[in-house]
């Protein structure tokens, strides 16, 4: 800003503009000594005084080799087994697993770990990665038996970027961009096709019309999607996972075909087509179920997953009825792998934000959801609706979260041990948002094989405190600011429940912040959050 040589109205002008200017930083959320790209928009694309600065907190990967993502993985006896490795760090890389029980497999090039296990038992291995700067290793427990999920799901979900428009090349490129963005790097690893692959019989699009069902009963494919085991060959190819959906219902949500008196046709045919991964959606169910009893809200539940038990094939199973009948308290009992706990958090475009502190905060805090989610079965609050997404109305835009609103979803989402399932346009990244979704010791918050969910501790006026219990004994901690204007958030120990002087690390910017002793208060943005780690300073 140049105030040299000018007059004195022109050096008043500049002071005014000088203070105006300060006073948009000081409110533009998060903390002053992050730096905002020089290009940052708001987030409706948009220049002005009424935006917060996309600032990026999370450090590139350097050079040297960092295992990241899941600690464990869970499969079941004779059924095919598929994990990348993932992994950051200059490539060329070299992948190999030391002890990895007999019947697996690790490709020394890609790090995909394949083949089967016949035997039950608990594996130890070491998972060891090298490339020109160095080695990293660590410890890497695959667990064969009956339980699936032993941390919450990661990937990517079409929904709410493609809705109906979704295609085999849509499937195909979203595969391809986890993999050249980086995600799988990070622990990402499902490809999941949501609605609207199957025939819709009241269509007018003849790319959606054809025979349902084969005379056997066996589920069809629209033209969009013309050889679904050549599709998700493509995805394992890659080292990911692929996803499905359908309804216990006659019809999905979209009116597509669904699974109700065909139950045991549609697995066999998911089974045959090679999905990992199905979405299970209620949708028209609403009108067989007899009454809203449990025993009713439960029953398709319980039918698709006995079906799903006795193939040799892993099937994640994501219960979607919206948290009706508190789906937590008996979702693992019938076999759910997640449940969601609330509506749809994008319903409409412009309510994502209302429904992210309602569906979010108010639903996590009241009912003690923690209690229930957990290795096997997690409590899913909806999918991670950053970046592009569709406004249903025809087109892709920016995300209506801002800046801070999506640091705030991303960390709660950690702390509540929740899926991180993306469904924003997987193709076009920005540096801001890759930020948000690939930051390894946010990602180790919510993959943390204790598994125990997060819950609030605090809550003053509009200010919240919340904390996660780690596997090693220390603890995550997420300030959270639900008001319109900056405030100090403060955590107490004895709100904590811990004691002594504790050595606390700012894990958005990977950063260590010294030794703190009763308290830690940070000055937290509009909406937004300071999310930390804390372990005893001895």
């Amino acid at each position: 800003m140049f105030i040299n040589n000018v007059s004195l109205n022109n050096k008043a002008m500049n002071i005014r503009f000088l203070f105006h200017f300060l006073k948009i930083l000081f409110f533009a959320g998060t903390i002053i000594s992050c730096s905002p790209d020089k290009n940052d928009k708001g987030a409706d694309g948009k220049s002005g005084e009424n935006f917060e600065p996309k600032i990026i907190l999370t450090p590139k990967p350097g050079p040297e080799p960092r295992i990241n993502g899941a600690k464990a993985f869970g499969v079941k006896p004779f059924s095919p087994f598929l994990f990348k490795i993932p992994a950051t760090g200059e490539r060329p890389m070299k992948y190999e697993v030391i002890d990895l029980p007999e019947g697996l497999s690790c490709d020394v090039n890609t790090g995909q770990i394949t083949g089967n296990l016949e035997t039950p038992g608990n594996y130890q291995t070491l998972v060891r990665v090298t490339n020109k700067s160095g080695t990293a290793e660590r410890q890497f427990k695959i667990v064969c038996g009956e339980t699936l999920a032993l941390t919450p799901h990661m990937g990517w979900n079409s929904w709410y970027i493609w809705e109906n428009h979704v295609t085999d090349k849509i499937m195909r490129e979203a595969a391809d961009a986890m993999i050249s963005s980086g995600m799988a790097d990070h622990g990402y690893m499902y490809i999941n096709i949501d609605d609207c692959w199957a025939i819709k019989p009241s269509s007018k699009d003849s790319s959606l019309l054809g025979e349902p069902r084969d005379k056997e009963g066996m589920v069809n494919s629209n033209s969009r999607f013309p050889d679904m085991k050549a599709l998700t060959d493509y995805i394992h190819n890659l080292g990911l996972k692929a996803g499905i959906y359908t309804s216990p219902g006659p019809l999905t949500c979209a009116g597509h075909i669904g699974a109700y008196n065909y139950e045991e046709q549609d697995v066999e045919r998911f089974v045959e087509w090679g999905f990992d991964f199905l979405k299970y959606d209620w949708c028209s169910y609403r009108n067989i179920a007899k009454s809203d009893s449990l025993s009713e809200l439960q029953k398709p539940y319980i039918r698709i997953s006995e079906i799903i038990k006795t193939r040799k094939r892993d099937i994640v199973l994501n219960l979607c009825q919206y948290g009706m009948g508190d789906v937590w308290r008996w979702g693992k009992k019938v076999g759910g792998n997640s449940w969601r706990t609330a509506g749809d958090l994008g319903l409409t475009f412009e309510g994502i934000a209302t429904s992210l502190f309602r569906d979010g905060f108010d639903t996590y805090s009241q009912d003690s959801l923690n209690l229930y989610g957990g290795p096997g079965g997690w409590n899913d609050p909806d999918y991670l609706l950053l970046g592009y997404l569709s406004n249903w109305k025809g087109e892709t835009v920016p995300t209506p979260l801002t800046p801070n609103e999506q640091y705030t979803h991303v960390s709660l989402w950690s702390l509540l041990a929740a899926p991180l399932i993306f469904s924003g346009d997987i193709t076009r990244l920005d540096d801001f948002t890759i930020n948000l979704l690939t930051n390894d010791e946010i990602i180790e918050v919510d993959q943390d094989l204790l598994g125990k969910p997060g819950f609030r501790v605090s809550k003053t006026e509009d200010m919240e405190v919340w904390v996660k219990h780690m596997e090693d004994n220390s603890i995550a901690v997420g300030l959270f600011n639900r008001g319109e204007e900056p405030k100090k958030v403060t955590a107490l120990w004895s709100d904590l429940g811990i004691i002594g002087k504790q050595k606390v690390r700012d894990l958005w910017r990977q950063k260590d912040l010294g030794n703190y002793d009763k308290k830690y208060s940070s000055r937290v943005g509009r909406h937004g959050v300071v999310m930390v780690r804390m372990w005893p300073a001895d």
